[in-house]
């Protein structure tokens, strides 16, 4: 049997492939829990700088593997709950992840599939692609995805998307900010490659997932305890080896040691 979810390093960046083509990807309960596994393999590696979620095949994801859902409707309420739980624990992995996780949407991303893509840090999509979320055409609701989609798009343009239920092409996709740009499916390899190369050779790994912690936090507090929030990690950021290196590189007009490291290479599993 295949491997259902293929991990590849080359040198800072690991690409994670969803390999159920015949499924267009669908996301099995094993599939969740190898992606769920590699994230957190991801973020306990030092030498992952990147992290780029890709699919199998022609499409990105379909979404919610609908037979696994069909079976699960003859199971109790606590199994459906686990299996929901099960999912949002996957989508909370990615938002709250340490280091930049980088969609490149290969193809379709529906429902789920399309959630998926809208809570990585950034999205690629090649310009053939659709997106959409579709649940309420087949009676269902896209409830975990929900979450993260009203927070990047705000009511509105949330409300459009799910209560109608429609796909939209990549352009409209990148014009509303669901995902970050609609890229040439010919070029969208080299796009990713070169987006993914710029992030891990111009950051400092300690002051991204700081960043990643205030973007996940702050939203969802008021403007006081969000003021105080952000106070703590600005001076706990100060207090950083990478901020002092930073620092002093840039006076001392040379290279931040991030970068310097990333001249040695790195062994690919």
């Amino acid at each position: 049997m295949p491997d259902l979810l293929l991990r590849h390093r080359d040198g800072p960046v690991l690409t994670l492939t969803l390999n159920r083509p015949d499924k267009r990807n669908a996301l099995s309960a094993d599939l969740v829990a190898a992606l769920k596994e590699a994230l957190a393999d991801a973020a306990e590696d030092d030498g992952v700088r990147v992290v780029v979620l890709t699919g199998a095949g022609t499409a990105f994801s379909a979404g919610a593997d609908l037979a696994a859902l069909e079976a699960l409707q003859m199971a109790s309420a606590e199994a459906n709950l686990a299996d929901s739980q099960h999912l949002a624990e996957l989508f909370a992995a990615i938002y709250r992840h340490p280091k930049p996780v980088v969609a490149k949407v290969n193809g379709h991303a529906i429902a789920g599939g399309c959630g998926l893509a809208a809570v990585c840090d950034v999205a690629l999509v090649a310009d053939h692609a659709k997106l959409g979320f579709t649940e309420v055409r087949i009676g269902f609701v896209p409830a975990i995805v929900s979450v993260f989609v009203l927070r990047k798009l705000g009511e509105a343009a949330a409300r459009d998307l799910m209560l109608r239920g429609h796909l939209i092409s990549a352009d409209e996709a990148a014009r509303i900010g669901l995902v970050t740009r609609a890229v040439r499916a010919d070029d969208l390899d080299a796009a990713t490659d070169d987006l993914a190369r710029e992030i891990a050779t111009s950051t400092s790994a300690t002051a991204v997932a700081l960043t990643k912690r205030l973007l996940a936090d702050v939203p969802g507090m008021g403007l006081d305890e969000a003021l105080g929030h952000a106070a703590s990690l600005n001076a706990l950021a100060r207090s950083t080896a990478d901020c002092k290196a930073g620092i002093a590189a840039f006076l001392g007009k040379t290279d931040p040691p991030w970068r310097q490291s990333l001249d040695q290479p790195t062994p690919n599993p």
